[in-house]
Protein backbone atom coordinates (compact mmCIF):
# COMPACT_ATOMS: atom_id res chain seq x y z
CA UNK A 1 0.00 0.00 0.00
CA UNK A 2 1.34 3.46 -0.89
CA UNK A 3 1.68 6.21 1.68
CA UNK A 4 -1.08 8.79 1.63
CA UNK A 5 -0.03 12.45 1.42
CA UNK A 6 0.06 14.27 4.74
CA UNK A 7 -1.55 17.31 3.13
CA UNK A 8 -4.29 17.87 0.59
CA UNK A 9 -3.00 19.68 -2.53
CA UNK A 10 -4.68 22.95 -3.40
CA UNK A 11 -4.72 24.66 -6.80
CA UNK A 12 -4.93 28.41 -6.26
CA UNK A 13 -6.18 28.94 -9.83
CA UNK A 14 -9.44 27.11 -8.93
CA UNK A 15 -10.33 29.63 -6.22
CA UNK A 16 -12.36 31.95 -8.49
CA UNK A 17 -14.36 29.07 -9.98
CA UNK A 18 -15.04 27.70 -6.49
CA UNK A 19 -16.40 31.10 -5.40
CA UNK A 20 -18.69 31.15 -8.44
CA UNK A 21 -19.97 27.68 -7.64
CA UNK A 22 -20.63 28.66 -4.02
CA UNK A 23 -22.63 31.66 -5.20
CA UNK A 24 -24.64 29.52 -7.64
CA UNK A 25 -25.37 26.27 -5.83
CA UNK A 26 -27.83 23.85 -7.38
CA UNK A 27 -31.12 23.23 -5.59
CA UNK A 28 -29.94 19.87 -4.17
CA UNK A 29 -26.67 21.46 -2.98
CA UNK A 30 -28.60 24.29 -1.29
CA UNK A 31 -30.94 21.81 0.39
CA UNK A 32 -28.11 19.64 1.73
CA UNK A 33 -26.13 22.68 2.87
CA UNK A 34 -28.86 24.73 4.54
CA UNK A 35 -30.86 21.86 6.00
CA UNK A 36 -28.01 19.64 7.16
CA UNK A 37 -24.32 20.29 6.49
CA UNK A 38 -24.20 23.89 7.69
CA UNK A 39 -24.89 22.62 11.21
CA UNK A 40 -23.02 19.32 10.87
CA UNK A 41 -21.05 18.29 14.02
CA UNK A 42 -17.78 18.77 12.08
CA UNK A 43 -16.89 21.83 9.96
CA UNK A 44 -17.80 21.43 6.29
CA UNK A 45 -16.65 23.64 3.43
CA UNK A 46 -18.60 24.21 0.23
CA UNK A 47 -17.01 23.98 -3.21
CA UNK A 48 -13.51 23.20 -1.95
CA UNK A 49 -10.61 23.06 -4.44
CA UNK A 50 -8.66 19.84 -3.90
CA UNK A 51 -5.89 18.84 -6.29
CA UNK A 52 -7.27 19.38 -9.82
CA UNK A 53 -10.91 19.31 -8.73
CA UNK A 54 -13.54 21.26 -6.83
CA UNK A 55 -15.60 19.03 -4.55
CA UNK A 56 -19.14 20.03 -3.63
CA UNK A 57 -18.60 19.63 0.13
CA UNK A 58 -15.49 18.79 2.14
CA UNK A 59 -14.96 17.91 5.78
CA UNK A 60 -11.23 18.09 6.56
CA UNK A 61 -11.59 16.58 10.02
CA UNK A 62 -13.17 13.44 8.55
CA UNK A 63 -11.22 13.55 5.26
CA UNK A 64 -14.55 13.20 3.51
CA UNK A 65 -15.77 14.68 0.23
CA UNK A 66 -19.47 14.74 -0.60
CA UNK A 67 -20.51 15.00 -4.23
CA UNK A 68 -24.01 15.67 -5.57
CA UNK A 69 -24.39 14.33 -9.10
CA UNK A 70 -26.90 15.78 -11.55
CA UNK A 71 -28.25 14.01 -14.62
CA UNK A 72 -25.23 14.99 -16.74
CA UNK A 73 -23.02 12.80 -14.54
CA UNK A 74 -24.65 9.68 -15.96
CA UNK A 75 -23.92 10.31 -19.63
CA UNK A 76 -20.97 8.96 -21.61
CA UNK A 77 -17.63 10.52 -20.72
CA UNK A 78 -18.95 12.10 -17.51
CA UNK A 79 -19.12 8.69 -15.84
CA UNK A 80 -15.50 7.98 -16.78
CA UNK A 81 -14.45 11.43 -15.56
CA UNK A 82 -16.26 10.93 -12.23
CA UNK A 83 -14.61 7.54 -11.71
CA UNK A 84 -11.18 9.05 -12.40
CA UNK A 85 -11.95 11.96 -10.08
CA UNK A 86 -13.14 9.68 -7.27
CA UNK A 87 -10.03 7.53 -7.64
CA UNK A 88 -7.73 10.59 -7.51
CA UNK A 89 -9.46 11.87 -4.35
CA UNK A 90 -9.27 8.43 -2.74
CA UNK A 91 -5.54 8.32 -3.51
CA UNK A 92 -5.26 11.45 -1.34
CA UNK A 93 -6.78 9.48 1.53
CA UNK A 94 -10.30 10.93 1.19
CA UNK A 95 -13.58 9.08 1.48
CA UNK A 96 -15.87 10.15 -1.34
CA UNK A 97 -19.63 9.95 -0.86
CA UNK A 98 -21.71 10.39 -4.00
CA UNK A 99 -25.43 11.11 -4.10
CA UNK A 100 -27.72 11.91 -7.00
CA UNK A 101 -29.85 15.04 -7.17
CA UNK A 102 -32.90 12.79 -6.86
CA UNK A 103 -31.58 11.14 -3.70
CA UNK A 104 -31.01 14.52 -2.04
CA UNK A 105 -34.40 15.87 -3.07
CA UNK A 106 -36.53 12.75 -2.52
CA UNK A 107 -34.63 10.65 0.05
CA UNK A 108 -33.14 13.46 2.11
CA UNK A 109 -33.29 11.72 5.49
CA UNK A 110 -31.55 8.63 4.08
CA UNK A 111 -28.78 10.81 2.60
CA UNK A 112 -28.28 12.59 5.94
CA UNK A 113 -28.24 9.27 7.83
CA UNK A 114 -25.59 7.89 5.48
CA UNK A 115 -23.39 10.95 5.96
CA UNK A 116 -23.74 10.67 9.74
CA UNK A 117 -22.92 6.95 9.56
CA UNK A 118 -19.77 7.68 7.54
CA UNK A 119 -18.79 10.32 10.10
CA UNK A 120 -18.47 7.68 12.85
Amino acid sequence: MTDKPKFIPYRNNLKTKARELRANMTEPERKLWFQFLRNFPHPVLRQKPIADYIVDFYCARLKMAIEIDGDSHFEGEAMTYDAKRTHALEQLGLRVLRFTNREVMEEFETVCERILQEAK
